[in-house]
């Protein structure tokens, strides 16, 4: 077994993923890993009447593995073949109108997160806010106020003890509470295990699209009475929609009506809600298996080898197929809908990996025209595949009545094949890009266990720039050093072309790759759209009208720095007047302690995070008092007040380098100049700097003390493989 993995993949599977003892010390190898895996998924064939071969099942499960051809998702990775068992990721709980469903529906979600699963809601059935409540005499508190007690409950389970709970709230956007949910998260501090997301209807978009002022007003509707509550202008609802965007990246918005035309069993119901990343719609009570193919890995030469990603294909329909006849579900209600539908989500990772290695630019035609291309392929041969299982296994049992009772489809095993979703730790385990997004960046950093950052330029990059002649130690260093790839002229155009990073490709062309993707996926595709610091709201508006032209199901966009900074309502305050004021510090931050000499002894600097990046730092001296204890003291408030009024780090690490005292020391070969001096340097160790490349750095994070980025719906460490939906 010849296995390859970079350092951050171990440093991410021994955190999460490899079994431990009861000291927490690692007692599985990945080899030990990936085997345990393919055992206990080639087992499933054993429960199906008919010839098998269980061994040769495991072996080609083994080989798809270890090859980091497809990886599946990561509750599977986990917990197969352990006490737990529970393999899915993706979850969706009805919620009714009443206490008993609801409270229901919030004992069922413990269930779930502690499982490892992540649920998603619609709280379009509750009554509006002060609505009548018959059986009291009293009024509702409206859909709002039960997200909130979702929240908190999430926020109590730790899932299976290596991943946390997470949310999708969805809302119509016919609800009357609808403005009060679009506005939800403006305030960054509110339900922080919840992505948010509109449910737009055709009726909305009609509306919006009309330019007569009588008929550009739509229905918000009471689902309690199914009554008219008022009419209001689809214009003004989608430039609020808008607006919390454009300050903080939600509400995503989905396109609820599309969803349901492609509903594969109409005849069960309509979907109203999909799991967190907002990629995979499933109906009440039913689970979705994913897992995603390394499409890196299927380049041989200059081309796409079509007949090992074929086979690939065919093997992870199956393993997938067999991880719902062998999963552990945490209720039965989601185990009868689960096998009844039988949905599986293959998706796909390593696109833009592949696209260089292919000599593609990723915000090119051809780009487009190779993502369409090849996501045929996988949706045709995942069908083909699902035929050939149907008629071994039988069709998934609520094939009746479905899409695919006609006579040209007698045979399907599965209700739908294809989801593109978020790879984000799987993706650092096989090493390449994540899902089809571009290159996170040309240089990652990992930690080593005495604090020191290590820089790893990649090696795409590297391979290329040798093979063209232009490769140096020097050019290197100074990509290492924080240059952008884009602005070094010894690099060639065509070079730089390949390696554009997310921010360097436009928004229209992230809208592009997703739609070339939704074209040929069953369920729906997970993409963030990048947009720069300074984009106008008019844009992201742009954005969303050219997603549903393009027939995406849903967006989710990310401005630049937009979670960093202070929220103001929009009105006539004029902008010299605003008043910088910090955010307040929570009652619980996360973080770490480095020692550091200076000419005066031991500085001991503790540096704090919140879910919103570094919040605080503290400085003491390892003799206390006197002028210079003060001092420190003052400068680690001053630095704590600045981080939580949104001053970046990059400015204060900038205010405090180079400050001279008389009595300098010397630190791991470096002169350390002052006790403000060494704060900086601590500052810099714990921080990642690629400005320059500018990735959508939001905040710091809570486990190793590297760069949070904003990607495809979550918050993801591609350091230390941390991920939270946020």
């Amino acid at each position: 077994m010849n296995l390859q993995l970079s350092d951050n993949a171990m440093i991410v599977l021994e955190k999460r993923y490899l079994r431990k003892d009861k000291e927490g010390n690692v007692i599985e190898t990945p080899e030990d890993m990936f085997l345990r895996v393919a055992k206990h998924i080639a087992s499933a064939d054993s429960l199906f009447a008919g010839p098998f071969d269980q061994k040769k099942t495991e072996e080609i499960f083994l080989k798809l593995l270890t090859n980091l051809w497809f990886v599946p998702n990561s509750p599977t990775l986990m917990n197969a073949g352990r006490r737990l068992g529970q393999l899915a990721a993706c979850f969706v709980l009805p919620l009714e109108d009443s206490m008993d469903s609801i409270f229901e529906a919030l004992k069922y979600t413990a269930m779930i997160h502690k499982s490892g699963g992540g649920t998603g809601f619609s709280f379009s059935r509750i009554r509006p806010e002060k609505d009548i409540v018959l059986s009291t005499a009293g009024v509702s508190s409206g859909p709002i106020s039960f997200m909130t007690v979702f929240d908190v409950a999430t926020e109590t389970v730790k899932q299976g003890g290596t991943r946390r709970g997470a949310n999708m709230g969805i809302l119509r956007v016919d609800h009357p509470d609808i403005e009060s949910f679009i506005a939800l998260k403006n305030d960054t501090r509110r339900l922080n295990n919840f992505n948010i997301s509109v449910a737009i209807t055709q009726n909305f978009m009609d509306a919006l699209n009309n330019e007569s002022d009588k008929d550009s007003e739509y229905d918000l509707i009471n689902p309690r009475t199914g009554q008219t509550v008022r009419r209001v202008s689809a214009k003004k609802i989608f430039d609020e929609i808008v607006n919390s965007a454009w300050l903080t990246g939600e509400p995503g918005i989905i396109f609820i009506d599309r969803i349901n035309r492609d509903n594969p069993v109409p005849h069960l119901g309509d979907i109203e809600a999909t799991n967190p990343c907002g990629e995979q719609p499933l109906l009440p009570y039913e689970s979705c298996t994913l897992g995603s193919i390394n499409l890196s890995a299927m380049v041989s030469g200059k081309a796409i080898n079509y007949n090992r990603l074929k086979k690939t294909v065919h093997d992870a329909v199956h393993f997938l197929d067999n991880v719902i006849e062998i999963n552990k579900y945490p209720l039965d209600r989601i185990e009868k809908m689960s096998r009844g539908t039988r949905k599986i989500g293959l998706g796909i990772m390593g696109f833009a990996d592949m696209l260089i290695k292919l000599s593609i630019s990723y915000d090119s035609q051809e780009a487009v025209s190779e993502a369409e291309k090849i996501m045929s392929f996988i949706s045709h041969e995942s069908k083909i595949a699902s035929v050939a299982l149907a008629k071994k296994r039988g069709n998934f049992p609520y094939y009746k009545g479905s899409i695919y009772d006609r006579p040209e489809t007698p045979f399907m095993r599965n209700a739908t094949t294809t989801t593109i979703a978020p790879t984000g730790t799987i993706s650092i385990i096989a090493g390449i890009s994540s899902g089809i997004e571009p290159i996170f960046g040309i240089v990652h950093t990992r930690r080593v266990l005495d604090g020191k950052v290590l820089s790893e330029v990649n090696p795409l990059f590297i391979g290329i720039a040798k093979s063209e002649g232009f490769y140096s130690k020097n050019l290197i260093e100074e990509i290492t050093k924080g240059a952008s790839v884009q602005q070094i002229e010894t690099i060639p155009d065509k070079i730089k072309d390949l390696f554009k990073t997310a921010h360097d490709i436009t928004p229209e062309h992230h809208i592009n790759i997703q739609a070339a993707f939704q074209k040929f996926t069953d369920n729906a595709v997970s993409k963030t759209v990048n947009f720069g610091q300074d984009v106008s709201r008019n844009d992201i508006a742009k954005v969303y009208m050219l997603a549903h032209a393009k027939g995406c199901k849903g967006v989710t966009i990310y401005r630049y720095g937009s979670r960093d900074q202070q929220v103001l309502s929009i009105g006539t305050e004029r902008k010299d007047s605003v008043k910088i004021a910090p955010r307040p510090r929570p009652e619980c931050t996360v973080g770490i302690t480095e020692r550091t000499k200076t000419g005066c002894g031991n500085l001991y600097v503790t540096i704090n995070s919140d879910d919103k990046g570094m919040c605080e730092v503290f400085a003491q001296m390892g003799k206390t008092g006197g002028c210079a204890s003060s001092q420190i003291e003052a400068a680690g408030r001053l630095i704590s007040l600045a981080l939580r009024s949104g001053v970046s780090i990059e400015a204060i690490i900038k205010q405090l380098t180079g400050i001279r005292c008389p009595s300098p020391a010397w630190q791991n070969g470096e002169m350390v100049l002052s006790c403000p001096d060494a704060i900086a340097r601590v500052l810099k160790h714990r921080t990642d700097f690629s400005f320059s490349d500018n990735i959508s750095m939001v905040g710091v994070c809570p486990e190793c003390s590297g760069v949070l980025i904003h990607q495809e719906g979550c918050l993801v460490c591609h350091s230390c493989g941390y991920s939270k939906c946020s």
